[in-house]
């Protein structure tokens, strides 16, 4: 179930507010410069799609989204539930960072949870299937896929390299609960 819950940099780590209201989730979140939307699929997903078919599934989506961003690339990346050795890959994620271009995530399948840093809050936000979350450059944030990891989603970029962070060396990340 996609939650948002609200931690205070100054009482952390205890939460100060949960919700799994959707209209409340958007309106926060937009409240702080983030889009948050929900879309479904034109056509079933088999349990096996490939980048393809993902990619195809959503392709109206994709291609709106793409040209009101100047987005150039767009792929697939997807971890199932027991892949092995995924500690190094959470914990390249875990770090507080920006990017300069916008970070946009759309959830296939699975669940993982953004922190975004507000003024003097904290926002979590655990996406789940068919959850769009679009970080705007330079926003301070994290992202945490979680112990043992499952999920699938389709990333938008303006930079057809990729992802590119920049580490802020601020310690929040550590201060905030993880997603477990």
């Amino acid at each position: 179930m996609t939650t948002l819950t609200l931690y205070q940099e100054q009482a952390l780590p205890q939460a100060r507010h949960e919700t799994s209201n959707f209209e409340e989730i958007a309106s926060r979140l937009a409240g702080i410069g983030i889009t948050f939307q929900r879309w479904q699929a034109a056509q079933t997903l088999a349990d096996d799609a490939d980048q393809e078919a993902i990619l195809k599934a959503y392709d109206a989506e994709v291609k709106r989204l793409m040209a009101e961003g100047g987005y150039q690339a767009a792929d697939v990346v997807r971890l199932k539930k027991g892949t092995p050795d995924t500690a190094p890959m959470r914990a390249k994620f875990l770090d507080e960072h920006t990017h300069g271009e916008d970070e946009v995530r759309f959830f296939v399948e699975g669940t993982g949870a953004f922190y975004l840093r507000g003024a003097d809050e904290i926002y979590r936000v655990t996406c789940t299937a068919d959850d769009l979350i679009s970080v705007p450059a330079n926003r301070r944030h994290w992202f945490d896929m979680g112990p043992d990891p499952h999920f699938c989603a389709i990333r938008l970029f303006t930079n057809p390299e990729g992802w590119v962070a920049n580490f802020t060396g601020d310690d929040i990340a550590k201060r905030v609960p993880y997603f477990e």
